[in-house]
């Protein structure tokens, strides 16, 4: 079984909408690898042999947050797509926005801090992670540098670190609830190491997975444990059977790479094999 824990589709308008977007142009440094539709993932996972795909969705505005969770609720356990929710730190009533998407059947929530303009430590996401932790509701993170625009960065490795002490308060939590995607930080991969490898998070290899060095990849994934650890692409930024074919490369164990393509994303969905 393989399961993709990070992926990205939209409504058929709005995917439209981003290819006249000059800013989301292809290009050298951000690129398409299918029409950002469902149709487009369906048969990019055809092609790749992906089982499963988890989309991540982003509230960009606090009034995007009834018509962002209504379209993961819809794709949500059909064809082989499970969708998290998302909510913005602007919205107001958190805990009752959270209880509505858990009602819905989502199993988490997606925070972008770069495209929610919010650093990573900020009361409002510390309030809304524990919440959800509460709910006992996974917690995607978009981590590290971003693509589109770079800087700042509003959730490097330092400040997920603090994150995690102010949302655990000293507290070890004997069941991760947070992702932090891109590997815990894209392209800060050396910050990674010093402040989070080893904490009680998940990381997962979306995107990052063909810019850190191999060596210093296999230590991470060794020092971090094989049981933290998500396959995920990034789709339609990274190209599902692209990803698969640079992670079967990878020196690994029979039972770490089970864990990383499907086992823990399997726990997060309820799947069953």
């Amino acid at each position: 079984m393989i399961i993709d824990a990070h992926t990205h589709i939209f409504p058929k308008e709005i995917a439209a909408a981003m290819f006249m977007n000059p800013r989301l142009q292809p290009s050298d440094k951000l690129s398409f690898y299918t029409d950002a539709t469902k149709r487009g993932l369906l048969a990019s996972m055809k092609e790749a042999g992906v089982d499963y795909s988890l989309v991540l969705p982003v509230v960009r505005a606090p009034y995007q947050f009834a018509s962002t969770n209504e379209f993961a609720a819809e794709i949500n356990g059909l064809d082989g797509i499970y969708s998290f929710g998302s909510i913005h730190p602007d919205n107001e009533d958190i805990l009752d926005k959270l209880t509505y998407i858990k009602s819905l059947g989502l199993k988490g929530v997606k925070l972008h801090p770069d495209d929610q303009c919010t650093f990573i430590d900020d009361p409002r996401y510390v309030n809304i992670i524990r919440a959800c932790i509460e709910l006992d509701l996974y917690v995607a993170i978009h981590a590290g540098v971003g693509s589109s625009h770079p800087y700042p960065v509003y959730c490097p490795p330092a400040r997920a670190a603090h994150m995690l002490d102010l949302v655990y308060g000293g507290r070890h939590p004997k069941k991760p609830h947070i992702i932090l995607c891109h590997i815990g930080g894209n392209d800060m991969f050396d910050e990674v190491e010093r402040c989070l490898v080893g904490r009680n998070v998940y990381f997962d290899l979306s995107y990052a997975l063909e810019r850190i060095n191999k060596v210093q990849l296999l230590r991470i994934l060794q020092d971090h444990g094989a049981d933290r650890i998500l396959f995920g692409t990034d789709s339609p930024w990274g190209d599902q059977k692209h990803y698969l074919e640079i992670f079967h490369e990878l020196p690994l164990f029979d039972d770490e790479r089970e864990q990383m393509l499907w086992k823990n994303a399997a726990e997060i969905l309820n799947i069953a094999k």
